[in-house]
């Protein structure tokens, strides 16, 4: 709701649990919704392999289209809410994390939402984040409703999170978390605006590059799942090969079921595969409980070095289209909605502040400090006007930065390039030091507004 500036069709938000279906919110000339059981008989969406999941699924599935600009480069899958309590989770009446893998395995984005003030991981939470395993590079955490407590508070709630997530999502990595209030209304408590405008930047800035991305992820996904077939091959010829040809099938099929860790370790060492291509040992022996080994094929090589070519040679050429592609085309990015409302204009974030500020006024905006800089640069011992860099560089050491960006500093401030600073070059010098202690980013060139006015170039005016 908060990305679209506008209602869906079958949308409803409260602080109740409230949407008990999933809903594609997809982009469509007329505003409407598709039930799940035409949706999955639809040739032109991608949903029907759902269907496998059968009525009680997809009585809780449609599709709302509506003409939203946000919506022609991405769609958005909208979960139900989770729930906390054994009695909701048996009722739902089909295997609701496996759908959630089914969505997880095909989107390009997934993005789990906290609340700042009700941060218990439940159960059936816990269980549909264990099901998102293996796409631990799609995740995104959004801490939401922040604006609700205060600062220490939100210090605490964010240590809290990260520790609950830390026993949930078995990663090395410290997962990214959003911080934020992402709806329309003020702010309850404003002391953390500038890093709730900062944090949705980023947010919007990842959502944004998903378009121009979307091709690689593809071919990603789709070296994932060779890698998987290969392996699959091994494991279901390797079983076949041990089966007996006459008796006592069942009793070698249960022993092989019980042995698949240590067959795994066998495969691995014998075909030289890494550990994580391998399918998670328990859900493979629970697939292979309801299969006839006798009726599995034995390895084929030939198919085997058709993949192995595929994954050494041709994936390197389609990247390379791919690139050559994306070179060629206009940088794909998601407009419209609340994506718009941070683009432009003094409400975009950064405006006005650090490199930025003063870009809108007439006056130098250096001046309002010069006078304290300028009893600085005169007990410097000025020669012709101007000090020298070892005089300047004495001075600007005291800000204790990094010779690296003291040295950037130096650059964009000597407008002349004469390896000396004039009054006006060394109060842009200081400027820019206190523009990086504030913690702010130092541009790359030099913005016309900072350009100290006697190194300024006149207006040539037409005759």
């Amino acid at each position: 709701r908060y990305l679209l500036e506008q209602d869906f069709p079958g949308m409803r938000i409260g602080p109740e649990p409230t949407t008990d279906s999933f809903i594609a919110v997809m982009y469509g000339e007329t505003e409407g919704n598709v039930p799940g059981n035409a949706l999955v008989v639809d040739p032109k969406k991608p949903f029907r392999k759902l269907s496998r999941f059968g009525n009680a699924f997809l009585n809780r599935f449609m599709c709302s289209q509506l003409p939203n600009q946000v919506l022609k480069s991405i769609s958005i899958i909208d979960s139900p809410g989770i729930l906390s309590g054994e009695k909701q989770r048996i009722s739902r009446g089909y295997d609701f994390c496996q759908v959630l893998q089914w969505f997880a395995e095909r989107v390009d984005r997934i993005i789990l939402l906290f609340d700042a003030h009700k941060l218990d991981i439940s159960d059936e939470f816990s269980e549909a984040i264990k099901s998102f395993r293996g796409q631990d590079d799609k995740i995104r955490v959004v801490l939401n409703k922040a604006d609700q407590v205060d600062t220490q508070q939100l210090m605490r709630v964010y240590g809290a999170l990260m520790w609950s997530l830390g026993k949930v999502i078995d990663t090395p990595e410290v997962l990214r978390v959003y911080i934020g209030s992402f709806w329309a209304h003020p702010l309850r408590n404003t002391d953390n605006r500038r890093l709730f405008e900062a944090e949705a930047q980023d947010l919007f800035k990842d959502i944004q590059s998903l378009p121009q991305k979307a091709a690689v992820r593809k071919l990603n996904d789709l070296i994932k799942r060779a890698r998987l077939a290969k392996v699959h091959a091994y494991i279901i010829s390797y079983l076949k090969k041990e089966m007996p040809s006459v008796f006592g099938k069942e009793t070698k099929k249960k022993e092989l079921i019980n042995k698949l860790p240590e067959i795994y370790i066998q495969l691995q060492r014998e075909y030289h595969i890494s550990a994580g291509d391998f399918p998670e040992v328990k859900k493979m022996q629970e697939q292979l409980e309801n299969c006839d080994f006798t009726k599995f094929h034995s390895l084929k090589p030939k198919l085997i070095e058709a993949v192995d070519n595929m994954l050494a040679n041709k994936i390197a050429s389609l990247m390379n289209l791919i690139r050559q592609e994306e070179s060629n085309m206009p940088t794909e990015m998601v407009h419209g909605g609340a994506f718009d409302g941070t683009m432009a204009g003094p409400f975009g974030h950064g405006y006005g502040e650090g490199a930025k500020e003063g870009a809108d006024e007439e006056e130098w905006v250096v001046a309002k400090d010069k006078p304290a800089y300028d009893e600085i640069f005169y007990t410097l011992s000025p020669i012709n006007g101007k000090i020298s860099g070892i005089s300047a560089k004495k001075e600007m050491v005291t800000s204790k930065l990094p010779n690296s960006v003291l040295g950037k500093i130096w650059k964009l401030a000597d407008c002349d390039g004469d390896g000396m600073l004039d009054d006006e070059e060394f109060a842009l010098a200081k400027h820019l030091i206190k523009i990086k202690l504030d913690g702010y980013e130092l541009p790359g060139t030099l913005p016309s507004h900072l350009v100290p006015p006697s190194h300024r170039k006149p207006f040539q005016t037409a005759e």
